[in-house]
């Protein structure tokens, strides 16, 4: 409420106001990034990103995320083409990008799945191997880092959505994450309807502009990040204290990941049925029961999508087909008790057979 006393003073509530040029100025400070451009939304922030680079043909992506990152690539008239992800941390699968690449191909999109990093340095190589664009959605990794390296800081451009569920929000934004200045100077056009002053309109733009009631929420809650982090560590050191050693159930492990800081964003489980005992539906269904919701996230894979399904080949991707019919995230959020928690594991450990 504080934040937001002066909007009242200046009336200046949106186009790019005083709480919007100093929350782009804090973020590309914590994420250590050259440039960040806010946006109205995540999505927005994809699709205005990718529009930007004048990309035709080919994108390279991952079937194992939320439907913004493929519906992005479609509605700029690309076409996605899916790529397997690693069975150890859900994302896309380095080692099988080349196999993918055709004379159509324009650009890699992968996705740091419920935190974890892809593998940068290998998808860095091919790209720029065969001269492809690189443009990361980082919608689950805000603020984590790869040795003193920030996540944003990878590729031709990283993207972030600050929606209400994220670690960090805005209660609805998003951000470009970039270093060259003309895409800097494109997102800009393309975010105001390509308006540069009141008579001069360069291009066909969309209106993805974050208001300054947004921006407001993002620098007070910016202020809380790193408490409302290490509260979740707290509650995923109790997950995995409580869920490591049951057959059937495989959990993060923190070592396998070489980063300096993670972000804690979520917990996912996949249940293996064989060892368990019990489905992973089934789990769900139960905890339901006690009032306790659980996601499947992410299923169904976004190749399997109605939309999709008609439009594309059949991808070949058996390891993400596994993931997305086996895993569930836990709840996670800096109000939960770490009793909740316990709870939430017991109730779990009951329902293998």
């Amino acid at each position: 409420m504080e934040e937001i006393r002066d909007l009242w003073e200046t009336s200046w509530i949106t186009n790019m106001g005083a709480k919007h040029a100093e929350l782009e100025k804090n973020l590309k400070d914590f994420l250590g990034v050259p440039s960040v451009s806010l946006m109205s939304n995540g999505h927005m922030a994809l699709e205005l990103c990718l529009a930007a680079m004048h990309l035709e043909g080919e994108v390279i992506t991952t079937p194992f995320t939320f439907a913004s990152t493929t519906h992005a690539i479609a509605r700029n008239n690309l076409t996605p083409v899916f790529c397997d992800i690693r069975p150890d941390d859900f994302t896309m699968d380095a080692s099988k990008i080349e196999d993918l690449i055709t004379d159509r191909t324009c650009a890699i999109l992968p996705v740091h799945v419920y935190g974890n990093v892809c593998d940068v340095d290998a998808i860095d190589k091919i790209a720029k191997l065969y001269g492809l664009k690189v443009i990361y959605d980082a919608a689950h990794a805000f603020g984590v880092k790869v040795g003193d390296r920030g996540i944003g800081s990878y590729g031709d451009a990283s993207i972030f959505s600050f929606h209400a569920t994220k670690v960090f929000h805005t209660v609805e934004g998003g951000a470009v994450c970039y270093s060259s200045p003309e895409l800097g100077q494109k997102l800009y056009e393309l975010k105001n309807f390509g308006i540069m002053d009141e008579t001069t309109v360069t291009g066909i733009g969309a209106n993805a502009k974050m208001s300054e009631f947004h921006a407001a929420m993002g620098l007070v809650n910016l202020r809380y990040h790193d408490a409302n982090v290490k509260r979740r560590q707290a509650i995923c050191s109790t997950y995995t204290e409580h869920l490591r050693g049951i057959p059937g159930l495989r959990i993060p492990e923190d070592e396998k990941v070489p980063l300096t800081q993670r972000n804690y964003a979520y917990y996912p489980v996949v249940i293996e049925k064989t060892l368990f005992g019990t489905d992973r539906d089934e789990v769900a269904k139960r905890l339901a029961a006690e009032n306790i919701f659980v996601r499947k996230y992410f299923y169904p894979l976004t190749s399997d999508y109605q939309c999709y399904r008609d439009l594309l080949p059949h991808s070949d991707t058996p390891v993400a087909d596994h993931i997305a019919a086996s895993v569930i995230t836990l709840p996670l959020s800096p109000s939960m008790e770490i009793e909740d928690a316990v709870r939430i594991c017991d109730l779990i450990k009951t329902f293998r057979r």
